[in-house]
């Protein structure tokens, strides 16, 4: 027997590799144990601190933490505030609903909406908008997108192309019709034909698309094809679903990343993720009122009343009355563009191009060995960064309360770490 008793070192990564699923997946490409966080920064156990540019995929659009929002959260819950209420009425949801409403849809034209709280998921949401397309329409079919992600639960799942996912399944994934993109060449004419009378496609209860396509590659629609689609819907009797779960809430640029397109405006929308403002689990869909055809208990679940996500939700919106946000928001938008236009000009033609909109952008590379050795490089820079698309697509989701004077050293490190990294690994 040893009588060794100097200390063992145990990874800090050991726990997680011996009791976590194999499923987990962000956290191979940064295998460190983060403890602390707050604004575009976390820190890990050693006390490094790292910029994070993947926000929880968008879910932190404010930033870690902000303390305003935390500050209310804290004051509920000291105050005894109903946490879980499944859908009784709370002065929570009261106030989140009734601020909802005057602060982003009644501005916006959207008015005649009215809020479903599906569960804590954005795939929930998606869940809910599918199944009342097909409820109020009594039909089954749906057009969906190549490229989209709307979730891994089996309906929206269904509409999800990615073979990695869907092979998970282990069942059939029905009634989706996938068609191309807006921004692929020929998108315009599939989606006529598809809805032509005569198509082989069965007419449609709903087309459901993002305007960007987050975790596609930031392929990005036109407004003449967005608009087309509600025409499209409208002569068929479809109902249109904009999937904003990723691209909303300010991301790019506007609350709703369809504002700049007013000849779609959709019937259902989809939001989660930074909904809260925090983090905290949260979704919704947004249902033009004729629609609104549920039964009372026809779509339901446990976790519909979480209400510290309202509370930190009413409380995000107070960004949206504040003007120095708002414009901060299009300058950062602004200011991420402008550097990596301008860094892609500083590289060989064709090794990569910015893609995406607003403060949901990045550098599509030619190869994904390419963008991961990118990716990699950063990391070491202590800089957070997803890879999106086929593999070929660096994304940056900084906080949009990120300063400028921050993001132009972030700006720099990206600079650098990318001209070097095609230098070494360009012949």
């Amino acid at each position: 027997m040893s009588t060794d008793t100097a200390p063992r070192t145990v990874s800090p990564l050991a726990v997680f590799e011996r009791h976590e699923s194999n499923v987990r997946s962000y956290c191979r490409s940064f295998p460190v144990v983060f403890e602390r966080a707050r604004g575009h920064h976390l820190w890990d156990g050693t006390g490094r601190r790292y910029v994070d540019l993947l926000c929880g995929a968008g879910s932190l659009n404010y930033g870690h933490n902000p303390p305003e929002i935390v500050d209310r959260v804290m004051a509920y819950l000291a105050a005894g505030g109903p946490v879980q209420s499944l859908d009784l009425h709370t002065a929570a949801k009261a106030d989140f609903l009734a601020r909802f409403t005057e602060v982003i849809l009644e501005p916006r034209g959207l008015g005649d909406h009215v809020v479903q709280f599906p569960g804590p998921a954005g795939t929930l949401a998606v869940e809910a908008a599918l199944k009342l397309a097909r409820k109020v329409t009594g039909r089954t079919n749906v057009i969906a997108f190549t490229g989209g992600f709307h979730g891994a639960s089996l309906g929206a799942l269904a509409a999800t192309t990615a073979p990695l996912l869907r092979g998970a399944a282990g069942v059939t994934l029905r009634d989706v019709t996938a068609l191309p993109y807006g921004d692929a060449p020929g998108a315009v004419a599939a989606l006529e034909q598809a809805m032509a009378p005569g198509s082989d496609v069965p007419p449609p209860a709903a087309i459901l698309l993002e305007t960007v396509q987050g975790e596609g590659g930031l392929h990005t629609a036109s407004a003449a094809w967005l608009t087309r689609i509600r025409e499209l819907a409208d002569a068929v009797g479809a109902l249109v679903v904009v999937d904003d779960i990723q691209a909303g809430c300010g991301r790019t640029g506007t609350f709703f990343s369809f504002e700049d397109t007013p000849g779609l405006r959709p019937d259902l929308v989809c939001l989660s993720k930074s909904l809260s403002g925090m983090g905290l689990p949260m979704a919704a869909l947004l249902i033009r009122r004729e629609y609104d055809q549920w039964a009372p208990g026809e779509h339901n679940g446990t976790f519909r009343g979480h209400n510290l996500a309202f509370v930190a939700g009413s409380a995000a919106l107070d960004h949206w009355t504040d003007p120095h946000f708002t414009d901060h928001a299009v300058d950062l938008a602004t200011a991420i563009r402008t550097g990596l236009e301008d860094l892609t000009a500083d590289l060989p033609a064709g090794v990569a191009h910015v893609v995406g909109k607003g403060a949901m952008s990045g550098l599509r590379f030619a190869t994904p060995d390419l963008a991961s050795a990118v990716q990699r490089a950063l990391f070491q820079e202590a800089v957070i960064a997803e890879i999106s698309g086929l593999g070929h697509v660096l994304k940056l989701l900084p906080p949009l309360t990120t300063p400028l004077t921050d993001w132009k050293e972030v700006l720099d490190t990206i600079r650098e770490t990318v001209l070097a990294t095609v230098t070494h690994t360009t012949p």
